[in-house]
């Protein structure tokens, strides 16, 4: 970002897999308290608010072969349509599509947290494996909408809550996911033209800002840490990274949320090199 420019009036928060942007309701609330325009934008097929949940629930036939490419330039057309260049934000699977759309020129500083890996990033731990096994264990699983159950919910996503606590989180925010977009995502190491490749040595490349949970079970603190450390190594763009001990992948929702949101605002409002990671 030019750091003679004004900071972002504009903050687009993107989701993430077996969500919808109804899982950014607190965010969006505390984020215009500051005066921000917030816009959540859903992928092609996913509608804001309770009624967006109700209707894939219902029919989740939209997500069906929903791949990255479809997602991706859905969401450059949101940002380009912006008057101003905004912040952007993303969790999980969203982080990811924060990185693409940097790579591509979109937004003008993003905050990838708990995101999942572009091309090139190896780090493969076994419980990201096991987070994911039902859904890529079945290569069938490609071309269809997958639901989560409650208990597989539980394990991946919110680890750090009771099963009631959990429960609940389930029952509000919950979806199925597209098999295309996590089998894309998953093999992309084995593809020759995968959609989430990325030029780690983009030196024009807006800040960038990677967050982890310490309690991550679907995608572990060593993901998000190895990006960032590609994007150091090769890039001349501004690159930082914070782990937050002790927070799941469901770190945005969780007690404690507004820690993990002010501290992503505030880097996107004055980016710098910065790698906080305690044991």
């Amino acid at each position: 970002m030019d750091q003679t420019a004004s900071p972002p009036d504009t903050v687009v928060l993107i989701h993430g897999l077996w969500m919808t942007p109804l899982s950014w309701e607190h965010w969006v609330t505390r984020y215009e308290r500051r005066g921000l325009k917030v816009i959540t934008p859903g992928y092609p097929g996913i509608e804001p608010g309770e009624a967006g949940v109700e209707a894939l629930r219902r029919d989740p036939s939209p997500l069906a072969g929903l791949g990255v490419r479809e997602v991706l330039d859905h969401l450059a057309g949101v940002v380009a349509a912006l008057d101003t260049k905004p912040a952007l934000i993303g969790h999980s699977f969203g982080g990811t599509f924060v990185q693409l759309l940097l790579g591509a020129g979109y937004g003008a500083v993003g905050v990838s947290i708990d995101g999942a890996p572009v091309k090139g990033i190896r780090a493969l731990p076994v419980s990201e494996i096991r987070a994911l096994f039902p859904v890529l264990h079945n290569p069938a699983n490609k071309n269809r909408a997958v639901p989560i159950t409650e208990k597989q919910f539980h394990h991946a996503f919110t680890n750090n809550m009771s099963e009631e606590e959990s429960k609940a989180v389930y029952d509000r925010y919950a979806v199925p996911v597209s098999g295309r977009l996590l089998f894309q995502g998953g093999f992309a190491n084995l593809a020759p033209h995968a959609a989430t490749a990325y030029d780690f040595a983009d030196r024009d490349r807006a800040p960038l800002l990677f967050i982890s949970g310490g309690d991550d079970r679907i995608l572990p603190p060593a993901v998000q840490h190895e990006n960032y450390r590609k994007n150091e190594k090769h890039g001349g763009a501004i690159v930082a990274y914070r782990k937050f001990p002790g927070r799941s992948h469901y770190t945005c929702g969780e007690d404690g949320w507004e820690e993990v949101a002010d501290f992503a605002l505030d880097w996107a409002i004055e980016p710098a090199p910065l790698h906080i990671d305690p044991s």
